[in-house]
């Protein structure tokens, strides 16, 4: 179906689960009583089939909406291992929040950025003084967008990179789903990197090993579902009766606010849990607030 559009691997291997195109491999296994798919696109024509880079991608399940984020929550411990998986065991690492911060739904990597434990400029002496010795170093950078900063993202983080010189770099967007009981429901991670805008098809130039020339860690909680693939989905896959209006709209739910809120939370822990697994969760949520 052409109108269906999503951003998640795991909803792209779906049509195929009977028969998974050669070069897929998908694992379904549970950590900690939280459900995780990992989905494995290994050669070029598998990832052609997908519409996808290939690489792996790792999918969580988050628990209700309505349920708190806390240090001790399974599902961000849950990501926080699967992303130090896909980390280097040392080095600088940069974290890019994507998005515009001033629209909700697209908010999410600068709300995440906010909390983030930046440790960079800590001099090792203050580190060792102060009862952190052995912070691993980061930094932290939310990039906005064309339309504020007229600069395009990937001229931004191609810039930093190059004087920065970290061992890999997080790049945290919202991402689209196909299906609404995603929405705020599910965290992707992909060793692949990203191409800023694609969910809302806007794709600007990809942050990726290729083109940054480190690891790229990509991370990303669906926000909005492509109107048009919503539309698709509610007739029973009949395109021919989706207007053009449809196919012109992202749609978001109602609670958006906490659902950014409550995402960044998730995010941002799992991020800090992984790159300083030194600290306990309590220190980190004390470090950040």
């Amino acid at each position: 179906m052409h109108l269906i559009r999503t951003d998640l691997a795991v909803e792209s291997t779906e049509a195929f689960r009977s028969h998974l195109p050669k070069g897929v491999q998908v694992k379904e296994y549970q950590r900690n009583g939280i459900s995780i798919t990992a989905v494995e696109v290994c050669s070029t024509q598998a990832a052609e089939q997908l519409g996808r880079t290939p690489g792996r991608y790792v999918t969580i399940e988050l628990p209700s909406l309505f349920e708190n984020v806390g240090p001790a929550d399974e599902a961000t411990q849950a990501a926080a291992i699967e992303l130090r998986a896909l980390l280097p065991a040392e080095g600088t690492v940069l974290v890019v929040g994507l998005g515009n911060g001033q629209i909700t739904p697209d908010a999410l990597g600068p709300r995440t950025i906010r909390q983030v434990l930046a440790t960079r400029h800590i001099p090792e002496k203050l580190a060792e003084q102060s009862g952190l010795a052995g912070l691993r170093p980061v930094a932290a950078l939310a990039t906005g967008v064309l339309g504020q900063t007229g600069i395009e993202t990937g001229e931004i983080v191609h810039s930093v990179v190059r004087d920065l010189k970290p061992a890999a770099v997080i790049v945290v967007d919202a991402l689209a789903s196909q299906s609404l009981k995603r929405l705020g429901r599910t965290i992707q991670l992909a060793d692949s990197g990203i191409s800023p805008g694609s969910g809302v098809l806007n794709t600007r130039q990809p942050l990726c090993k290729e083109t940054l020339g480190v690891p790229v860690i990509s991370m990303g909680i669906p926000t909005v579902v492509d109107g048009g693939t919503l539309a698709c989905e509610l007739l029973g896959g009949k395109e021919e009766q989706v207007s053009a209006e449809a196919r012109a709209m992202m749609v978001t739910p109602r609670d958006i606010d906490a659902m950014i809120e409550r995402g960044a939370r998730h995010l941002s822990l799992a991020i800090n849990a992984a790159l300083q697994p030194q600290l306990s969760m309590e220190d980190i949520v004390y470090l950040v607030s």
